[in-house]
């Protein structure tokens, strides 16, 4: 059957309902000889997209949209899947939120040292804002055999890179979260916690061409450190961030009693982005006081049109913890203000930019 005749095979058989024809027809299961392969958009390991002039992602998108609608998916899902690519394997759980449907955005959690996705998710509680707000959420799982503490490797040159070691391995959950369940691949943002929010902001600025804003709670800057006595340095008094050659949005949240990464992380993180950013930034602060009394210092960054780009959260008397976080995971306060709403807030105002 030609290619174009096997799109129009799957959109008939999932207009009329018959869902698991149309699936075994698309993933090549249907007729001899008609498998549909994914390839990359670009040579610099861009989006994934599909052949076919889009008709395969299309047909997929209704699909994935079909199945939603007649399961109703009343409960959100929490599955445990695996990733295999050139630099490895790695495990990670993926939340479908109640109400799934395709165009969805996509987050990617990196908890922090000694915890797991698990954990990460009852702490941040970014779940239920899934369901509320209606996004996926995906959670990489380091092994404790590629870093003892099961901390994100960010201070080792090999795990700093575009398509090498961890980077990779992230990119392609990333990648493939997105392909496999049509979600929207202008709205991917990237989030962690400590160690996790390194990782984050090294796959910011690897991957501009993936994530639209990342979100560094209690983390350094990309390439502050090369080796582990570095990172301890870093951690205590900060160090020489990485400029990223095209700015990803960020927001970055930090404790002024935060005796494991000292506060002035956040600084160089945010100075960095502003070097990044290549135009003039008109900066405001605000002193506010959060539901729990608690105080804190924002600061906007936005471009000529207004534009928000750059959002640092100084949250007095908080220490290593996701601030907002449910006490039913580790490294949490819940006095607040809730990082994981503002993070969202402030990711949903971003869209990458696909020209």
């Amino acid at each position: 059957m030609a290619l174009s005749s096997t799109m129009a095979e799957v959109l008939r058989l999932t207009q009329a309902g018959r869902l698991m024809e149309a699936t075994a027809l698309l993933q090549g299961n249907g007729e001899p000889g008609s498998e549909i392969k994914a390839v990359p958009s670009n040579s610099d390991g861009g989006l994934i997209d599909l052949v076919a002039d889009g008709d395969v992602w299309r047909a997929k998108k209704a699909l994935i949209a079909r199945t939603s609608d007649d399961t109703g998916d009343a409960q959100g899902r929490f599955d445990e899947r695996s990733y295999d690519g050139p630099e490895g394997t790695i495990e990670y759980l993926l939340y479908r939120p109640k109400g799934a449907e395709a165009d969805m955005p996509l987050v990617v959690m990196l908890h922090g040292c000694n915890q797991s996705p698990e954990d990460f998710a009852r702490g941040t509680r970014m779940n239920d804002l899934a369901d509320e707000i209606g996004f996926f959420v995906a959670y990489p799982r380091q092994s404790s055999s590629a870093n003892p503490q099961k901390c994100w490797n960010w201070f080792k040159p090999g795990d700093q890179q575009r398509d090498h070691g961890e980077p990779a391995l992230l990119a392609g959950i990333t990648r493939t979260t997105v392909m496999d369940n049509g979600l929207d691949p202008t709205r991917v943002y990237v989030a962690g916690l400590s160690a996790g929010g390194a990782a984050a902001a090294i796959m910011a600025a690897e991957y501009p061409d993936i994530f639209a804003a990342v979100g560094i709670h209690s983390g350094l800057a990309c390439g502050i450190a090369q080796n582990l006595a570095g990172a301890l340095k870093a951690m205590k008094s900060g160090g020489i961030a990485r400029d990223a050659q095209r700015l990803v949005p960020v927001i970055t949240f930090h404790g002024n009693r935060d005796t494991t990464v000292h506060e002035v992380n956040s600084q160089q993180i945010i100075a960095a982005a502003s070097r990044s950013a290549g135009v003039k930034l008109e900066v405001r602060l605000e002193r506010s006081c959060g539901a729990s009394g608690r105080q804190y210092m924002r600061s906007t960054s936005a471009d000529a049109s207004g534009v928000e780009l750059i959002e640092q959260w100084t949250i007095e008397d908080l220490g290593h913890a996701w601030s907002g976080g449910s006490a039913t995971g580790s490294f949490t306060d819940p006095s607040g203000p809730n990082a994981s709403r503002e993070m969202m807030r402030f990711f949903l105002k971003h869209y990458l930019d696909q020209d």
